[in-house]
């Protein structure tokens, strides 16, 4: 599929509950004018599963995009989803990896990301599937030979982990562009505010902060408007993963 004719724009919203849902849906569309698409995680500690989220989104916005955890199917059975994407009109999905239950309770599958994709395309084709990249957990190299895989198997698109500067996404788009063509990718951008946020995103996601990186949100959006004008010069589109901020403090002179 090729991109659209001009970048979108996506806000990543937890679900914590309903209400608290319909609480940042609400005030987004009030603030921000464009607001029409958000892509919400699967966080199992939550009681709303991911595709549940995005049904209520839909009351708010044109595209709701949801989660899927490859690890939560069971592939020797039916892709449990089909009715309720088909009914809900869930048109756009996202599959990520997951990272196993903590609390040791929730069942796992062997599933990787690449085979629900497959699944997924086969079940559903007119639904498109975006896959996930992430440009710090492994080299260059390896992630974009781990994007043709996906690619191979019926991704439609890509959503990026968070970057923090325009020159490792230079690298990035080279390489997949050169792969993928007119495929769709969402840039990830995410602010992170104090120390502890940093250290983190260093110890878990593995990520490299560039010189001059400040745990504050002055630098955050200031990158964050750099990131939107970069998509926008190159016709990509973007998704702002907001974590524990105001989206009002957030947004200004941002996106409002």
């Amino acid at each position: 599929m090729k991109r659209p004719l001009k970048t979108r724009i996506s806000i990543e919203l937890v679900a914590r509950d309903a209400a608290y849902l319909d609480a940042d849906l609400h005030q987004l569309s009030r603030l921000y004018e464009g607001f029409d698409t958000v892509n919400i995680p699967d966080l199992l500690r939550f009681p709303v599963r991911s595709w549940q989220g995005c049904v209520q989104a839909r009351h708010y916005v044109d595209s709701a995009i949801p989660h899927l955890r490859a690890i939560d199917f069971d592939l020797s059975k039916p892709f449990t989803l089909i009715d309720y994407v088909r009914r809900h009109q869930l048109n756009e999905l996202l599959v990520v990896k997951g990272d196993p239950p903590v609390d040791g309770l929730s069942k796992c599958f062997n599933t990787s990301s690449v085979e629900l994709i497959a699944c997924i395309k086969r079940e559903l084709p007119q639904v498109k599937v975006y896959a996930a990249i992430d440009p710090y957990r492994a080299s260059l190299h390896v992630e974009v030979a781990y994007a043709k895989e996906k690619l191979a198997a019926g991704a439609d698109g890509f959503f990026t982990q968070p970057f923090f500067e325009l020159g490792l996404m230079d690298q990035y788009a080279k390489a997949l562009r050169q792969l993928s063509g007119e495929a769709e990718i969402f840039w990830g951008v995410s602010p992170v505010l104090g120390q502890a946020s940093q250290n983190y995103w260093q110890r878990v996601n593995n990520v490299s902060f560039p010189a001059g990186f400040m745990a504050d949100l002055g630098w955050n959006q200031r990158f964050a408007c750099e990131a939107l004008k970069w998509v926008k010069a190159r016709n990509e589109s973007i998704y702002f993963m907001p974590i524990r901020v105001d989206l009002k403090s957030y947004f200004t002179d941002v996106l409002f």
